[in-house]
C-alpha cells in the first residue's frame, strides 16, 4: 500500500489534505480563544456611573458589554405596578425581591402599535422574608442609582399567588404591567428624594438592600465556542481520514486488477480464489514454455 500512497497525484492529495487540516486547526484554536474572552466589561468600565439613557436603549436586547454596568436615571415609581419574585437568597436566607415599575423621564419612546407614551424599567427594590413586608415605593421625582442586568427568562411557576412571579422577566412584566419597558433591570443601591437616600440600604425597615456584583460577570465561558472548537478538530482528522481511505480504495483496484477479479461480473471466474485463479495462470504459463 505504501508504493500506491507515494504516487504523485496522493502525494498531492495528502498534502492538500494536511493543509485542509492546518486551516481547521487554526479556526479550532480560534473557537477556543474566543470560549475565554471575557463578553462583559471590566470592573475598571462597570463600576463607572453612567447615565442610563446612554448606556441602553429601550425595546433594544441587553448586549455583553453593559452587562452588570452601574446606571444612574431621573424619574418615579409606579406603585401600581409591583410584584415580588420568590426564591431569592440574601444572607442565606430564602426570600423575595421587590419590583416595582421605575418611569424614566428621558427614555427616548419605543416604536411600534403597543408602545405606550411613558417608559419603564423594572427596579428591583430590595429583598424581604416574608410577602406581608413588602412596602409601597417611595412617591415623588427621584434619581434613582443601581446596577444594570439582563432579563431572567421567564418561568412557568403554577400556583404562585397573585401579585408574584416566577423570574424577573422583563417580557412577563411588560405584558403583565401593559407598558414599554427595557429589556433589562436595575438592582437598586440608591434612592435618592431631595438629596435624601430613601431607598433600602438607607432605611431600618423590612426592606433590606440586594447584594449583587458584576464581577463574577468576568468568568464567564462559553461552552458553545469549546464545542465548535471539538467540531473542528474532528472535520481535520475527518480530511485525512478521507485522504487514507482514498488511498486505501486505490491499492485494492490495482490488486483487483493485479489478480484480473472484476467485481462487477457474475461470471463463474468471480467465484475462483485469487490463489486458485494464481495457480491456474502458473500452470498455463508452464505449458507455453
Amino acid at each position: 500500500m505504501l508504493k500506491t500512497a507515494v504516487k504523485p497525484k496522493w502525494i498531492a492529495a495528502l498534502v492538500f489534505a494536511l493543509a485542509v487540516a492546518a486551516v481547521l486547526v487554526l479556526l479550532s484554536q480560534w473557537q477556543f480563544s474566543r470560549s475565554m474572552q471575557k463578553d462583559v466589561a471590566p470592573p475598571s468600565v462597570t463600576e463607572k456611573v453612567q447615565p442610563l439613557s446612554e448606556t441602553m436603549v429601550p425595546g433594544k436586547l441587553m448586549t455583553g458589554n453593559i452587562e452588570g454596568q452601574l446606571v444612574t436615571a431621573t424619574g418615579h415609581f409606579d406603585a401600581d405596578k409591583q410584584v415580588l419574585v420568590p426564591s431569592r437568597l440574601e444572607n442565606e436566607q430564602q426570600g423575595y425581591w421587590v419590583v416595582t415599575a421605575f418611569v424614566v423621564d428621558d427614555a427616548p419612546r419605543v416604536e411600534g402599535v403597543a408602545a405606550t407614551r411613558e417608559v419603564v424599567i423594572p427596579v428591583a427594590r430590595g429583598w424581604i422574608a416574608e410577602p406581608g413586608d413588602a412596602a409601597k415605593a417611595p412617591a415623588g421625582t427621584l434619581q434613582l442609582s443601581g446596577r444594570l442586568l439582563n432579563s431572567e427568562g421567564p418561568v412557568v411557576s403554577r400556583n404562585l399567588p397573585e401579585g408574584q412571579v416566577g423570574a424577573l422577566s422583563t417580557a412577563e412584566l411588560t405584558n403583565l404591567w401593559d407598558v414599554s419597558s427595557y429589556a433589562a433591570f436595575i438592582v437598586s443601591q440608591q434612592e435618592i428624594v431631595d438629596g435624601q437616600d430613601v431607598g433600602a440600604s438607607s432605611t431600618t425597615g423590612t426592606l433590606l438592600p440586594i447584594t449583587v456584583t458584576a464581577a463574577d460577570q468576568n468568568d464567564k465561558v462559553n461552552w458553545l465556542n469549546i464545542f465548535y472548537a471539538i467540531e473542528w478538530v474532528v472535520f481535520a482528522g475527518f480530511a485525512l481520514f478521507m485522504w487514507w481511505r482514498l488511498v486505501a480504495d486505490d491499492y485494492r483496484r490495482e490488486q483487483d486488477e493485479l489478480f484480473d477479479i472484476d467485481q462487477g461480473n457474475d461470471d463463474d471466474d468471480t467465484d475462483v480464489e485469487p490463489d486458485e485463479h494464481r495457480a491456474v495462470l502458473e500452470e498455463q504459463n508452464e505449458e507455453r514454455r
